[in-house]
């Protein structure tokens, strides 16, 4: 008998650790509840995950097997479940954070192991170890052969931990959540990729920064599939393969939509390709363990952030007077969640403009994201602050131009700032430039601007170009 330790992968279907295990033997699946981990999840996302984790042990015991759930250090958890039904191997799905990665190595020093690349499409070893721009990462990724998802274990393989007189030694423990969370395991994933993929994804290039569409529909303009994808409730090959077959289809002339194919097939070859963005964050954290806390580029002179907790907690709270920074950080308040371009607005706000260490974002985005993924979180904070992959030197999202441009009838800002409501949109967007008596006049509950915004770009470019030695 093989034993299949589940950690974030809380699925059946497309895991090829536990297609793996199953593939020669029956499995016995196993989760331990690691203290050590869970305390570095927030409370959203752990309410999250252990919803999932309920739904993953109803699929199995409607397979007649049931998912054994211990508590404490993986490697003796493991180790003492593997004697006590006298197994074989233990099967696990590679993980690249630090803290999981030393956890894989105790498991692997105590007994034979097998680990299979899981949660992503290429294995990161069979990629250069760095590469100097997205491009030339994406041309190398392109080339590899992406596998087929796998299917979910034959019924028949399936271990019921009771028949060998093994009881699991701990409940799935009763996390609240401060927001409305999304249903969670597969099947609500599988659900959310089916309505984008009949509703979004054959206009998702035209949709994907389109901030009014995003509030009028959320699943369409984008996928909204990242909280799944970050705990693992759906496979990277299962979402891979069916937008390629959309693909295929489309560059074949077969898709009956009422828009052109070539049309079809370039909005979904824009969401295939930002999918690769996902992977290279997972090669670059596989490929420098340090992305959660140093700098990945180097500097011939430090940074000189600023030290204001009062410029940080007006940011976190949503109130620094820059309406599309505020909305973004209203919306991940209430939803746990931000969408992807005032996500990059939120953190080069942070990063630049109030010159704050990218380290205490990122760790708030950590406490409070449904859908925190190490490698997305930091690899995207570092790309935003300039530290990162990012081949321009020193990049600055203008926050009011981004407005202009993404959310030209305020409905994204009015959304998730009640207080602007009754402001006409050009005015929501000039909000920062604007005289102080007018903004008085037209939302007096609403915040003036805590920083100039052009003498704070201009200190964002003299600070970064000190740093990099070019003034």
């Amino acid at each position: 008998m093989n034993l299949f330790w589940h950690r974030r992968d809380l699925r059946l279907r497309d895991n090829r650790g536990l297609a793996l295990a199953a593939s020669d033997d029956d499995v016995l699946p196993v989760f331990v509840l690691d203290d050590g981990l869970l305390r570095q999840v927030g409370e959203r996302q752990r309410a999250f995950l252990f919803a999932g984790l309920d739904s993953l042990r109803e699929a199995y015991r409607e397979r007649g097997g049931d998912l054994l759930i211990q508590r404490g250090k993986p490697a003796r958890a493991l180790a003492a479940v593997r004697e006590a039904v006298d197994g074989d191997t233990v099967y696990y799905n590679r993980h690249y954070q630090p803290a999981r990665h030393n956890r894989e190595r105790r498991v692997d020093r105590r007994f034979p192991t097998v680990a299979t690349t899981d949660c992503v499409l290429v294995d990161p070893d069979d990629l250069d170890s760095s590469y100097p721009s997205h491009s030339q990462f994406y041309d190398d990724w392109t080339a590899r052969p992406k596998p087929d998802p796998v299917a979910a274990p034959d019924a028949a393989r399936l271990v019921d931990p009771g028949a060998h007189g093994v009881e699991s030694g701990a409940e799935i423990p009763a996390v609240e959540s401060d927001i409305d969370l999304p249903a969670a395991g597969y099947e609500a994933a599988r659900r959310r990729y089916d309505q984008f993929l009949d509703d979004g994804i054959e206009s998702y290039a035209d949709t994907r920064d389109d901030l009014s569409a995003a509030v009028a529909r959320p699943v369409g303009a984008v996928s909204r599939l990242s909280p799944y994808l970050a705990t693992g409730m759906i496979g990277i090959r299962d979402v891979w393969g069916d937008a390629t077959d959309r693909y295929e289809a489309a560059t074949a002339g077969e898709n009956e939509a009422g828009v052109g194919d070539g049309d079809i097939a370039r909005n979904v070859e824009k969401y295939r390709y930002e999918l690769s963005w996902r992977e290279a964050n997972y090669h670059l954290l596989a490929n420098d363990p340090g992305l959660l806390s140093k700098n990945h580029k180097e500097f011939p002179s430090p940074i000189a952030w600023r030290d204001d907790e009062d410029d940080f907690t007006a940011w976190q709270r949503g109130e620094t007077g820059y309406p599309l920074v505020d909305a973004g950080m209203c919306q991940l308040e209430q939803e746990g969640y931000v969408h992807n371009r005032p996500r990059q607005v939120v953190a080069s706000f942070l990063t630049k403009h109030l010159l704050l260490d990218w380290r205490k974002g990122a760790q708030h985005f950590e406490r409070k994201l449904v859908d925190y993924d190490p490698a997305a979180n930091y690899g995207n904070w570092q790309w935003v602050a300039s530290t990162g992959t990012d081949t321009v030197d020193v990049r600055i999202f203008d926050p009011v131009a981004q407005m202009a441009k993404y959310d030209p009838d305020a409905d994204y800002v009015c959304e998730y700032v009640p207080e602007l409501r009754d402001v006409p949109a050009e005015k929501a967007i000039e909000w920062p430039t604007l005289d102080p008596s007018e903004r008085r006049r037209l939302a007096p509950d609403y915040s003036a601007p805590i920083v100039d915004r052009d003498d704070a770009y201009e200190r964002a470019q003299r600070v970064f170009e000190t740093a990099l030695g070019k003034r």
